[in-house]
């Protein structure tokens, strides 16, 4: 297992499948009691509609000899965990919970990566533990979303064949189709003018809608 990374006061840890961190005083909705129910449901609602787009995004982005290490399930389960607990305070008024979701899965990833890179070692006795905590403290909706993308063969179809695009194509797909990054911050960091951005956008699209099974799998992640 990997050790958990230094903490983000900001971001509390939490997960599901074991891997990415410790739960320590997870504040879950179980323990808020009815005064935050709406909020809740209007949180689940957008999280469940965004999932498929999360685990594809993970699907794509964790490398398959890191997979024994970094599993996309365990980065939905502890981005419901760290979204949740910053929901209330994310003031979405201005940006679109899509972005935002994103924003926090990218540092839950990045915070996996790190751990990795300072040699953490799996299995360990800490770890078996620290686990253990964590599906205690996994509240059954998080944990149905979580199962319910991970079957998804259909999600694990689409990440592949986006992996075996062109650089710039694959891009396009996880920035743009995923993450719903802004279009003048895409085109920068491409070193290309929105206009073109729109046209590349246009082709791919274009292209995936020539094959049905590329159209469904994309439709799924939307």
């Amino acid at each position: 297992m990997i050790r958990e990374a230094p903490a983000d006061p900001q971001c509390p840890r939490g997960g599901a499948g074991g891997r990415l961190g410790v739960v320590s005083e997870v504040e879950t909705p179980e323990s808020q009691g009815p005064r935050r129910a709406a909020e809740l449901a209007r949180f689940q609602a957008l999280y469940e509609a965004i999932a498929p787009s999360l685990y594809a995004w993970a699907e794509i982005k964790i490398r398959p000899q890191m997979r024994g290490l970094v599993d996309p399930a365990d980065v939905v389960q502890e981005v419901w965990y760290r979204a949740w607990r910053s929901f209330a305070a994310a003031g979405l008024e201005s940006e679109s919970f899509r972005r935002w979701i994103f924003r926090v899965a990218k540092n839950v990833l990045l915070e996996s990566f790190r751990a990795l890179r300072a040699n953490d070692t799996p299995g360990s006795a800490a770890g078996e533990s620290a686990r253990l905590r964590r599906l205690a403290e996994v509240p059954d909706t998080a944990t149905a979303i979580t199962r319910r993308v991970a079957r998804d063969e259909g999600l694990k179809l689409f990440a592949h064949w986006t992996v075996g695009l062109e650089e710039d194509d694959r891009a396009l797909i996880v920035h743009l189709g995923l993450e719903d990054m802004d279009r003048a911050e895409l085109a920068g960091r491409l070193g290309i003018s929105e206009a073109s951005l729109a046209k590349r956008w246009e082709r791919l699209t274009a292209r995936m809608a020539e094959s049905k099974t590329t159209r469904d799998l994309f439709a799924a992640v939307q």
